[in-house]
C-alpha cells in the first residue's frame, strides 16, 4: 500500500496516490480518485466519481459529493460541504441530476463553507469562513459572506492584495512576499 489509512476510515477506491494520508472514520467510495501527498481528515466523506488532484488537504468532516473535481493545491477547512443538485427531492434522484463543480489550483475554501454546484472557484481564490458560494469565483478573489461576494483579491501566498501597480489596474504586487499578480 502506497498510502497510508488509519484503521478506523472505509476505502472502497483502489485510486488513491502514493503519500495520501486517510484519517478517522473517512470513507472513500469506489470510483473516487485521490492523488499523491494529499491529506484527507476526520469523518471526510468523497463520493463515487469525485477527482481530487495531488498535494490536497481536506480537513475533518468535509462531504465531496459526485461531480467535484478538486484540483492540486487545494485547502478545504473543516465542515466545507459540496452540493450536487440543484433541485433535490428525495423521491427523483437520478444521476442524471449531478451539476459538476469545479475547485482549481491553489484555491482555498473556509470552515464551514458550503459551495452550490455549478460552480468554479478560480485558481488560488480564497472563500472566507462560512461563506455559501452561489456563482463562480474568479481567479485570485477573495469572496465571503452569504450569498459569497467578492470582497477584494489575494496573492499566490494568500496575503490580501492592495492596489494595483500599473495603469491598466490588473497587476498587483504583494506587501508580504513581494511577487507580482495579474488579475484578469
Amino acid at each position: 500500500m502506497t498510502f497510508w489509512a488509519h484503521p478506523t476510515a472505509v476505502i472502497e477506491s483502489a485510486d488513491i496516490g502514493e503519500g495520501t494520508r486517510i484519517w478517522h472514520y473517512a470513507h472513500i467510495r469506489e470510483g473516487a480518485r485521490i492523488g499523491k501527498g494529499c491529506n484527507i481528515g476526520k469523518g471526510v466523506y468523497i463520493d463515487s466519481g469525485v477527482v481530487i488532484g495531488d498535494g490536497v488537504k481536506i480537513q475533518n468532516f468535509v462531504s465531496v459529493y459526485r461531480g467535484v473535481v478538486i484540483e492540486d493545491q487545494v485547502f478545504v477547512g473543516p465542515s466545507v460541504t459540496f452540493t450536487n443538485d440543484l433541485h433535490p427531492r428525495a423521491f427523483i434522484w437520478d444521476e442524471d441530476k449531478v451539476v459538476p463543480t469545479l475547485v482549481e489550483r491553489g484555491a482555498s475554501i473556509g470552515a464551514n463553507s458550503t459551495v452550490v454546484c455549478g460552480c468554479t472557484i478560480g485558481e488560488y481564490a480564497m472563500v472566507g469562513a462560512g461563506s455559501v458560494v452561489t456563482k463562480d469565483v474568479p481567479p485570485f478573489a477573495l469572496v465571503m459572506g452569504c450569498p459569497a461576494a467578492q470582497r477584494g483579491s489575494v496573492c499566490y501566498c494568500g496575503k490580501r492584495l492592495e492596489g494595483p501597480t500599473d495603469a491598466g489596474k490588473s497587476t498587483f504586487r504583494c506587501a508580504d512576499c513581494g511577487r507580482e499578480v495579474s488579475i484578469g
